[in-house]
């Protein structure tokens, strides 16, 4: 284990427990670099604010859940604003579709249960489970985290669906010249694999390199000769999204989980 990762060089994107992170890959004898490819993210008060006020007065038929996170912000605004009731009768009113088990967790424990929710933990398994219901002409609150989700949102407009999004979060942009940096080392090769823990990330990444003509560049250094470390489904959806295939990914979506996933396919692959 100690030396799973030996003479691999893994850059950060993920800017939260970043040193961590990077004494984990030291202690599996490799070198990590720290490339934020995410700014800040915060809590964004006034918007959430009035998405919860137009959540209650014009409560949807369905609500969609895809954070645990996202939906405790809500609670918590809720009752700071004196209307955590109003807002849980509201939601237990209306249907129910939950993404991921943290958010399930979050509904159980104020004894709300979902009527759907995805099968692998993913924004596609949040999709299969809502074709089974029209959506055609039915109100539906879409809650994010703070990340876009066109591939719901664009299912939903197919379906019919009238979409109210709600983002308690706001993820504000990386440095353009960190974003400079970590592309040139991809497109350099000069780094063996990028750890992305969240979507934002590598969005971020790759509409910068969208912008200086070199996204192709990116996602064909992704296939030949850097690997793309993701922690969960819902990061590789991104990197899915804009053709990247070769993704390494832990079936449990802990940071610690990804190294080890990481470690295992070099060892693997340098005994072939």
């Amino acid at each position: 284990m100690a030396e799973q990762l030996k003479g691999i060089t893994v850059a950060l994107a993920g800017p939260r427990k970043s040193e961590e992170m990077a004494k984990l890959v030291q202690n599996m004898g490799g070198t990590a670099l720290f490339r934020p490819a995410q700014g800040t993210v915060f809590l964004d008060d006034e918007a959430l604010r009035e998405g919860l006020a137009s959540w209650m007065e014009r409560p949807p038929h369905w609500a969609i859940l895809t954070t645990g996170m996202g939906l405790d912000a809500l609670f918590a605004m809720a009752e700071g604003m004196g209307t955590d009731a109003q807002f849980q009768k509201v939601l237990s009113g209306s249907q129910i579709a939950a993404r991921g088990y943290k958010t399930v967790n979050a509904l159980k424990k104020r004894g709300l249960l979902p009527e759907v929710r995805d099968d692998d933990g993913s924004t596609t398994g949040l999709i299969r489970g809502l074709q089974a219901y029209d959506l055609r002409g039915k109100e539906v609150v879409l809650q994010l985290h703070g990340d876009p989700a066109p591939r719901m949102i664009s299912w939903l407009e197919e379906a019919g669906a009238l979409t109210r999004q709600v983002l308690p979060y706001r993820h504000t942009p990386p440095e353009p010249a960190d974003m400079e940096q970590l592309l040139s080392e991809i497109t350099g090769g000069k780094i063996d694999a990028v750890a992305f823990t969240s979507a934002p990330q590598f969005r971020f990444l790759a509409e910068y390199a969208r912008s200086q003509g070199q996204l192709q560049e990116l996602v064909q250094s992704f296939g030949d000769r850097v690997l793309a470390l993701s922690v969960g489904r819902i990061t590789s959806e991104a990197l899915k999204e804009e053709g990247i295939e070769r993704i390494v990914m832990p079936e449990h979506e802990r940071m610690g989980s990804m190294f080890v996933e990481l470690g295992r396919y070099v060892a693997a692959n340098r005994q072939s």
